[in-house]
């Protein structure tokens, strides 16, 4: 059998934004394989392929890393566009449809230990509400304002609590089961969402 005396190559180690997105994929991967309480720098830097020292460098906590992972735009939630398809209906099911289609991502089942472990990491809990979830409902707000301005809706129903009706009712389907079809979505805009906001003498 014929050798190579030539050493073998070494790997390309990754530096700035390449090496950020691996530890932000491989930090959500495990948070949504196993929980907060389970996730350490130890289990996220071989899966990202560095060393714990590079996580140490920039984050104080897996928690911390946690939330900038899920903020990114790139691997997390970042910033979304608004819909705007000239009606409520086609904005509900283009808005939470994109939401359901994440939930079944990686990152978006990293939401899901963070949810329902809510009581034993409040402050973590609190951070995801305001950087993930409420930016959603604060555009179902718009599209619902827009929607009354064309006379497809209620006033009466541009409120914060109906505009967060949506965002839980598909995070609740996520909770309950591995993914939230097209048709789950279509159930919740026309069953519920709907008739919640349309006018009414």
């Amino acid at each position: 059998m014929v050798t190579s005396s030539e050493p073998a190559p070494r790997a390309t180690r990754r530096r700035g934004e390449v090496l950020h997105q691996a530890i932000y994929q491989a930090t959500l991967a495990e948070l949504a394989r196993t929980s907060v309480a389970e996730l350490t720098f130890d289990k996220i830097a071989p899966l990202a392929g560095t060393g714990k020292s590079a996580l140490y460098r920039r984050w104080s906590s897996p928690e911390e890393l946690v939330l900038a992972a899920l903020t990114d735009p790139s691997a997390g939630f970042g910033d979304r566009v608004a819909p705007n398809t000239g009606t409520l209906r086609g904005d509900l099911l283009a808005l939470l449809g994109e939401f359901a289609q994440v939930l079944g991502e990686p990152r978006g089942q990293a939401l899901r230990p963070l949810l329902s472990q809510r009581r034993q990491h409040p402050a973590l809990y609190e951070q995801v509400q305001l950087l993930v979830v409420q930016p959603r409902q604060k555009m179902l707000l718009e599209m619902l304002r827009a929607a009354v301005e064309r006379g497809e809706a209620d006033p009466r129903c541009v409120t914060p609590r109906v505009a967060s009706v949506g965002p839980r009712l598909v995070l609740a389907e996520a909770l309950a089961k591995d993914t939230v079809s097209p048709s789950d979505v279509q159930s919740i805009v026309d069953e519920v969402l709907l008739p919640l906001t349309a006018v009414r003498p």
